[in-house]
């Protein structure tokens, strides 16, 4: 790009954008998968959500319904998000 005269912004925008794009929407499903993670681990110290919902309800008063329904469904959600993001890092793959 640069040996036919394409400006740094364009050389940015175009080729290294393009580029890096895959790998950048890879790590966006790992962040996203990892908050998911986070957040159902803080519900058991108080922080609320389907985490707090399978300790209290699941794990403390033995409602084993609850508490594997609870995880299944934190299961499909970073499935879904990992699907996506796979689907999405094609998309935009040239190779």
């Amino acid at each position: 790009a640069q040996m036919m005269g394409a400006s740094r912004t364009r050389i940015m925008a175009d080729v290294l954008l393009r580029e890096a794009l895959p790998g950048i929407i890879q790590s966006t499903a790992v962040l996203i998968i990892l908050i998911v993670g986070y957040s159902a681990m803080g519900g058991t110290v108080g922080g609320g959500g389907l985490g707090a919902l399978a300790y209290n309800y699941g794990y403390q008063r033995y409602f084993l319904d609850v508490l594997v329904i609870t995880v299944v469904v934190l299961i499909i959600i970073v499935q879904l998000v990992q699907m996506i993001g796979d689907m999405l890092s094609r998309y935009v793959d040239h190779r």
